[in-house]
Order: structure tokens, then sequence, then C-alpha cells
């Protein structure tokens, strides 16, 4: 599938923000499951954009701006060729071992009710163990964009049975993780008919015989030539596509508006 993404991020502040600092993780990598055609990173102000790559391996981009701001745009796009691989990934940028993933972080530390989850769905392999895990989480959580934020953690999410892709991967990873399975966050882009005010996320778990491997709880599905990976971590916080500082700028408000299609589809 050749997949076409527009993804831009406005900020409005009422007044001047100065010393400005934004970390972006909007790059995708390539590798044998995609190939990038074409990228762009566009900032609507003047300052230094600096291209590196994190310990997970993520490509990242910081922004320094060089004055004091009342608005700022960021604009990311492009065309990605993927296949589908039954969401297993090959030939992937690896820094950091597959037991990393193992860690619970912040936003992923079970409760006894995700323990309970996790043990209830233990299959004799891992595989088997990983889809009942998302198809379970499928089944109890209902999607609502209203019920969570950003800093939600998974224990949160979990009791209240709601939120977003987001918080389904981060109940997934706690449960695997307690489980012995390492698995890690994703951040990236999913398909679809329509624009939608934030990208997607999903999860990818490590199975020794197939090394990682994707799953999507928020679809209940293996990820497939639809998704575009962007970015890895072992939650939200090391994945998110934008995240930044600044002193000043009074109340703010940001504007998210994210596109990816099938561009042979829209021919």
């Amino acid at each position: 599938m050749r997949i076409k993404v527009e993804y831009s991020t406005v900020y409005d502040y009422s007044l001047p923000a100065s010393a400005m600092i934004q970390l972006l993780r909007v790059e995708p990598h390539a590798h044998e499951d995609q190939t990038v055609l074409s990228w762009r990173v566009d900032v609507d102000a003047d300052g230094s954009l600096r291209r590196s790559t994190d310990v997970f391996g993520n490509i990242v981009h910081m922004f320094y701006a060089d004055h004091p701001l009342t608005r700022m745009a960021f604009t990311v796009g492009g065309e990605v060729e993927t296949i589908d691989t039954h969401g297993i990934i090959r030939g992937s940028n690896e820094p950091l071992p597959p037991a990393i993933f193992l860690r619970q972080s912040e936003l992923t530390i079970p409760d006894k009710a995700i323990q309970d989850f996790a043990r209830a769905h233990r299959h004799d392999s891992d595989v088997d163990t990983l889809h009942a895990l998302q198809l379970a989480l499928r089944e109890q959580m209902v999607f609502d964009t209203e019920a969570t934020g950003t800093g939600t953690d998974a224990v949160t999410a979990f009791a209240s049975g709601r939120g977003v892709c987001q918080d389904y991967t981060h109940v997934f990873c706690a449960a695997a993780r307690h489980l012995g399975i390492p698995a890690r966050y994703v951040s990236g882009h999913y398909v679809r008919d329509e624009t939608q005010p934030a990208g997607h996320a999903w999860a990818e778990a490590w199975i020794e015989e197939l090394g990682w491997v994707g799953f999507d709880p928020t679809n209940g599905q293996s990820t497939t030539e639809a998704h575009l990976r962007v970015a890895v971590g072992l939650d939200y916080q090391d994945a998110a596509p934008v995240r930044g500082a600044r002193r000043g700028g009074g109340a703010e408000t940001m504007h998210v508006a994210v596109s990816a299609f099938d561009a042979d589809l829209s021919q």
C-alpha cells in the first residue's frame, strides 16, 4: 500500500512565548516492511531544526525558536510504501535488546485488576496469549475520546473501561510485561477515510521465534499494511509525536489534523 500522510499541528498563545523548544517524533524509519518514498518536516517560524536519533532508534527533530512567538505551526507529510507481513516487523532499527521492554513505565504499571486480567488470558504460547489480550481489550473497553488525556495511565483507563488507542496500548503493554513478554508502545498512522484529530497508537510484542510483532488492541487485529510505524518507546511519553517547553505564552490552544490514506485509491 502506498500511504500518503498529511499532518499539521498549530499552536496559538495568548501572550508571546519565548525560549520555545519542540521535540518532534514524526518521521518514520525505513525498514523491510515500509519504504519511505518522500518525507518533509516544515516549521513556519524562524529557528533551528536539528535531526538526530534517540535511544530507541526513533528519528527526532529538535526545533529551537529564534524569537518569541504567538503562533507556530508544524507541517509533516510524505508517502510511504508498506507491505503486509501479518504483523511481523523485519529489518527495523533496533539499538536496544527486547528485555528493555519488560520494564514497566510510569504509564504502564499494572495494578491487581490488570494483573488478574493478564493471567486470565494466558495461553500455552505467547502468540495465543497476545491475541487473547488484544481481543479481550477490544471487547471490554469502549473507545471514548473524552474519557482520558495524554497523561492517563493504564490503571485509570482500565478501571474506567474507556479510552483511546493510547490507553488500549498502555493496558496491553502492562499486561504483556506482567506475563514476562517484552512489549512496546508504537505511535504512527492508520489508513482511514477521514481526517483525524490525532495519529494512531498500537503495540509490538517480542516473540522469540518471530521477533517483534504488531498488535492493535483498539481494532482487535494484528497490524497490517495500513499501519505506518513512526516511533517506539516504553509508553506514550517516549513516542509522542510532539513534546515541548516554553517560557510564558499565557493560554495555549493546539489544533491537530491528521490524514493518512491509500494514495493509489485516491487517484
